[in-house]
């Protein structure tokens, strides 16, 4: 069910709530599976009876219907994945943050001076003491991955060091890297919090024709292991690319270069199709 906080300006949207809006928006009338939908926000008064718009819907109806740039995060973790995101558009930003298992999505409108602390505060980004590893980087393979998480998941509940052995053990076995690497990988599985990937969109030039440009990450957070960039696979992955052979490189990466990343992903304004000039992001 849609509800809102005015005092915030926040919404809670499904996306079949989005959608009518969007309708509604270019002045069409919702289709018949969308009618339900438009039913939920005329009861809690987000459209009026003829399909009027209300004032707090403005800033994300504006910036749905032309958006400059389009940023999807999805973060995977105990309770499987959830989508989150960021719309940039001509004049506002709107934020948009999943919840695991609820259909809605916590919609509000952000500075866009504030744009990188939003990303940043999805992706959980933070600071602290993290121990430091052995090497600084881990190549294996997906089938590699699989046999460790098949090992964690025949005996749910252990602690990490209980874990690590369990993972180990299943690396070895799988064909994993040689020591120090091995023990490594089994450890970074084993405190493994989520795993987090960002795709930037919008809409660029190649060799002077309009095309649409992307840039994405990947990232583990392993908690006390710190961040670990997954550079193979590389983003974005299509259905079907990865299989047991696939190569899995993660490389480690502090908070700080993290966040340089983060920034990367952003496209500048000489970087944007038919820009007004003013976006940049903050660093």
């Amino acid at each position: 069910m849609p509800s809102y906080d005015s005092s915030r300006a926040r919404l809670r949207l499904a996306d079949r709530h989005v959608a009518v809006l969007g309708h509604l928006a270019d002045g069409e009338t919702p289709p018949d599976e969308l009618a339900e939908a438009l039913g939920e926000l005329q009861q809690v008064g987000l459209v009026g009876e003829e399909g009027e718009l209300s004032p707090l819907l403005k800033d994300l109806v504006v910036t749905f219907a032309d958006p400059m740039v389009m940023v999807q995060v999805e973060v995977t973790g105990e309770h499987g994945a959830v989508s989150h995101g960021i719309v940039i558009g001509q004049d506002a930003v709107v934020v948009h943050d999943g919840w695991p298992g609820r259909e809605e999505s916590e919609y509000v409108s952000a500075e866009p001076s504030m744009l990188l602390w939003e990303l940043a505060r999805l992706v959980n980004l933070r600071t602290g003491e993290t121990v430091e590893p052995p090497v600084e980087r881990v190549e294996t393979t997906m089938g590699v991955l699989d046999a460790a998480f098949v090992a964690l998941g025949e005996t749910p509940g252990v602690e990490i060091a209980e874990g690590a052995e369990l993972a180990r053990k299943a690396v070895a076995e799988a064909g994993g890297p040689a020591e120090p690497a091995l023990s490594l990988f089994a450890d970074l599985v084993a405190a493994l919090n989520c795993t987090w990937r960002v795709t930037t969109v919008w809409g660029g030039r190649q060799d002077g024709e309009p095309a649409t440009s992307l840039r994405a990450l990947a990232v583990w957070d392993c908690g006390p292991l710190g961040y670990w960039v997954r550079e193979q696979p590389e983003e974005p992955i299509l259905p079907g690319q990865v299989t047991p052979d696939s190569p899995l490189h993660l490389a480690r990466a502090t908070a700080a270069e993290v966040w340089e990343r983060l920034t990367d992903l952003l496209p500048d304004s000489e970087d944007l199709l038919d820009a007004p000039g003013g976006f940049t992001p903050a660093s």
